[in-house]
């Protein structure tokens, strides 16, 4: 559904990604892993149309892409949920979600049962401002954000990040569902190792902005991944 072949990045005269090849497929989740710096973040907001790419080729659904921006992304069907959450903190819950509306066609602008479904706790606080939440809660507001744009692929940055462990299962929980029903192809970028390989199916291991260790989960050993991390985390 979504490939990128031989991706670069610029940012002034550094060079940040280094011909990067990935491919996200429908009911599939690939994780982007590495230690801070290395460039996942720099990939996502590429893939997203944050930001121009310096070379290589990005398409969607075999069609590829020029220079296109955020909003056009998520006008084709991919939604992100960016690292810090980016939530609205003067806008209630429900008009934080409500933001979500402005990439779909008019008749489609609803908040669907299940955005509740998965996340109860944003139907009992839909009228407190998303400010008020806590880190856990705002999590959870800035995925039902991105999935009210109804999105085929799903771009993640970090959702575990400070959170506390009965939301980071829950969060689990979600993505599984989303990625076990088959119509969505899942990026989810993540440092907590065990949650990351539970959910995986396809790996991107970056390291300073290089791919060094990728391919489905079938072929990767968890001990030989797990090794590749600490071992550059510890180098550093």
């Amino acid at each position: 559904m979504l490939n990128a072949t031989n991706l670069t990045l610029h940012y002034g005269g550094s060079q940040i990604l280094h011909g990067i090849d990935i491919a996200a497929r429908p009911g599939a989740v690939t994780c982007v892993m590495g230690n801070n710096g290395v460039g996942k973040t720099s990939l996502m907001n590429l893939l997203a149309g944050r930001h121009p790419r310096s070379g290589g080729t990005i398409s969607v659904d075999g069609t590829e892409l020029g220079r296109i921006s955020a909003q056009q992304m998520a006008r084709l069907g991919v939604g992100y949920v960016p690292q810090g959450r980016a939530i609205f903190p003067m806008l209630t819950v429900r008009e934080n979600m409500e933001t979500g509306f402005a990439c779909l066609p008019r008749a489609e602008r609803a908040i669907p049962d299940e955005i509740f479904d998965s996340f109860p706790v944003l139907a009992e606080m839909a009228h407190r401002r998303g400010g008020d939440l806590s880190g856990g809660q705002q999590q959870q507001l800035a995925i039902a954000r991105a999935l009210i744009t109804r999105p085929r692929v799903l771009l993640l940055d970090e959702p575990t990040e400070g959170i506390q462990p009965n939301i980071i299962a829950q969060i689990g929980r979600v993505i599984a569902a989303l990625r076990d029903r088959g119509d969505m192809a899942i990026v989810l970028v993540e440092q907590f190792f065990d949650f990351a390989w539970d959910l995986g199916d396809e790996f991107l291991v970056l390291e300073r902005g290089r791919a060094v260790m990728q391919g489905p989960k079938q072929q990767l050993r968890r001990e030989a991944l797990h090794a590749r991390l600490a071992g550059h985390a510890e180098a550093a």
